[in-house]
């Protein structure tokens, strides 16, 4: 990964000092984050590393102008499992209705959407158990689609169904291309090829894409189709390609799995300046690193890593250093990260040369170096020069 450039504080004009970006950081470089599908499973129910043989997307080809060189895909490298986490269980009737209050506030997910996505989780549970589909992964599809409905202003009714029926909400990359799927519909945007498969109705009646209830049990029999068992990370990212290809899709919605699978296996609340910074990084995902960027438009289209995490926890309110140097030396420094706290690389006694935001499950989002795209991927890798955690709401 390359190092940031030298420039002078968010307050003043961005330039860099130094003409020619500084030689490579020791880390290995990480091209392609297909190979963090290992989150998935963690999360979801199990770890299985994605094959190292196997040949994974670049998200950074899928975001590059025509004329630009796309980079070349590599295998990823050798890693270590990050560690099984519990997944975020649906509780027993007794306790349902006080859990989804309270995670519904939590997340910022509306009450109702919650709702459907438990009710369909809990179902296919029973029903096709050894899929192990978690409501993280049904709600963080409503995330990254429709902001669980939201897009254009709609709401659920208390059945459940929208209250302005939601047509395909176009969703294009940083370089104007369409990568939403054509003709989807609802709240989950469901294309008519997955609808016409998988439709079903939670209460008995006739299916209706616009009804949360149905279309999260439309959604979760498609993920658990032929047999998938989602707490394996390749079998997760593959199902999840499935309702929509498109690489920014899947990367945001990887991303979402994990702060919400963070968020729900917590004990308190999350600081609302984390998830503010947290969320401005996901919508950032597939933005292509630019040397000295800080992510402005027009002539300043991407980040730099501390440029990132500048600009993160400024849409939070929260004023950072412009340099990962100067940021490590900065914040509190914290020995086990957790959501939202800043990972830094280098040497302590000397420079911090790069700076990702942790979103949990020993993933972060970072910008990484020139040719990449803003991406998620493990934050700790054999041989890297890992320096430590900081936290700017200490």
């Amino acid at each position: 990964m390359s190092e940031e450039p030298e420039v002078v504080p968010a307050d003043t004009p961005d330039t860099p000092e130094s003409p020619e970006p500084p030689a490579p950081r020791r880390r290995t470089p990480l091209v392609v984050i297909a190979a963090v599908v290992v989150v998935a499973g963690a999360l979801v129910a199990g770890i299985l590393l994605a094959p190292e043989q196997q040949e994974t997307t670049n998200a950074a080809a899928t975001v590059t102008p025509a004329s630009s060189p796309s980079p070349t895909p590599s295998k990823p490298p050798t890693t270590t499992p990050p560690q099984t986490s519990t997944p975020p269980k649906v509780p027993e009737a007794s306790e349902f209705d006080a859990w989804a209050s309270k995670t519904s506030q939590w997340l910022d997910v509306p009450l109702r959407a919650m709702v459907g996505y438990a009710k369909a989780t809990t179902k296919l549970s029973k029903d096709i158990p050894g899929c192990h589909l978690s409501w993280v992964t049904l709600a963080a599809v409503g995330k990254v689609t429709t902001d669980h409905g939201r897009a254009r202003g709609g709401q659920f009714g208390t059945t459940g169904v929208m209250d302005k029926p939601l047509g395909t909400i176009e969703v294009r990359d940083f370089y104007n291309k369409i990568v939403s799927t054509a003709n989807a519909a609802g709240p989950m945007q469901l294309s008519p090829a997955i609808w016409g498969k998988y439709q079903a109705s939670a209460s008995g009646g006739k299916p209706d894409v616009q009804n949360i209830d149905d279309a999260a049990l439309t959604t979760g029999r498609a993920l658990c189709a032929d047999g998938h068992d989602l707490s394996q990370g390749q079998v997760w990212w593959d199902s999840v390609g499935t309702l929509q290809p498109a690489p920014l899709f899947l990367h945001r919605t990887l991303a979402t799995v994990n702060v919400y699978g963070t968020v729900g296996q917590g004990s308190a609340a999350p600081n609302p300046a984390v998830l503010s910074a947290v969320n401005f990084a996901i919508d950032k995902i597939g933005l292509p690193y630019i040397w000295g960027g800080n992510g402005t438009g027009g002539n300043d289209p991407g980040f730099d890593c501390s440029g990132l995490t500048t600009a993160a926890y400024g849409s939070a309110g929260i004023k950072l250093m412009r340099t990962a140097d100067t940021q490590f030396r900065s914040v509190p420094h914290v020995t086990d990260p957790q959501l939202g706290d800043l990972i830094f690389y280098g040497e302590p006694a000397t420079k911090i040369h790069h700076v990702g935001l942790y979103i949990g499950n020993q993933q972060m989002i970072d910008a990484p170096q020139t040719g990449q795209a803003v991406q998620v991927h493990s934050y700790r890798r054999p041989g890297d020069d890992y320096a430590g955690a900081g936290r700017p709401t200490a």
